[in-house]
C-alpha cells in the first residue's frame, strides 16, 4: 500500500520559508510523477506545484518565483522550498503521487494527511 508522509509545516512570518517534505513509502519515487496541492478553508484544494518523473516543473501562478519543487530519489522525498511566504500563502498542503502524459500532471488517489503552514506576524 503506498502511503506519502508530509512534514516541515508551521508558523512562518511574512517573507519567511519554509520547507516541507513528502515521503513516499511502499513503492518507488522514481518514475513517479508527484504534486503539491493546498486547500486553505472554504476554499477548493488547488494545485500548487508538480514534478515529473524526468524532472520537468509546474507552478501556479501565484506560486511562482517563490517556490521551488524538487525530488530525491534516493531518498523517496519530494521536497517543496517556500520562500517569501505571503498570508495568503497559509493552508493545509497536501502531497499527491500521479501521473504525467504529454506534460500535464494528472493527479492520483494518494494523498497525504496534510501539513498545516500559516503565515502571520
Amino acid at each position: 500500500q503506498v502511503q506519502l508522509v508530509e512534514s516541515g509545516g508551521g508558523l512562518a512570518q511574512p517573507g519567511g520559508s519554509l520547507r516541507l517534505s513528502c515521503v513516499i513509502v511502499g513503492t518507488t519515487l522514481r518514475g513517479t510523477a508527484m504534486g503539491w496541492y493546498r486547500q486553505a478553508p472554504g476554499k477548493q484544494r488547488d494545485m500548487v506545484a508538480t514534478i515529473t518523473a524526468g524532472g520537468a516543473t509546474n507552478y501556479a501562478g501565484s506560486v511562482k518565483g517563490r517556490f521551488t519543487i524538487a525530488r530525491d530519489n534516493a531518498k523517496a522525498t519530494v521536497y517543496l522550498q517556500m520562500n517569501n511566504l505571503k498570508p495568503d500563502d497559509t493552508a493545509v498542503y497536501y502531497c499527491n503521487a500521479g501521473s504525467s502524459i504529454s506534460g500535464s500532471y494528472y493527479s492520483g488517489n494518494v494523498w497525504g494527511q496534510g501539513t498545516q503552514v500559516t503565515v502571520s506576524s
